[in-house]
């Protein structure tokens, strides 16, 4: 979690700090459906190696948006899924999402 003094003055300046890139806006998108593993995860977003998942999953756990579930079977079996403080983030993803649309159903008819 950042501490007060690593918060920006502005929220949404804290906001973008914390979901701020398109891999982690991607990981959200992905578990406002339901829990995934990681190789699943790291299947269904293009282009994001396995490294880049690993350090935006650990980041958006320690800032509390995502928990990490690690199951005691063999082999060893996590899923990741949004924690009540990235479920509440839902709304914003949810707004992003209709705008997209909306922004490519203009592009496509001005063509």
């Amino acid at each position: 979690m950042l501490t007060k003094e690593e918060l920006p003055d502005c929220p949404v300046a804290t906001t973008v700090q914390l979901i701020g890139n398109k891999w982690k806006l991607l990981i959200l998108r992905n578990l406002l459906v339901r829990p995934w593993r990681f190789n699943e995860m790291l299947r269904s977003i293009p282009g994001i190696s396995q490294k880049v998942l690993t350090d935006n999953l650990r980041a958006l756990e320690n800032d509390g948006i995502i928990t990490r579930t690690v199951f005691p079977e063999v082999p060893p079996r996590v899923e990741y899924a949004l924690s009540e403080l990235g479920n509440s983030m839902r709304p914003i993803i949810e707004t992003m999402e209709i705008w997209g649309k909306v922004y490519q159903q203009m592009i496509r008819t001005a063509e």
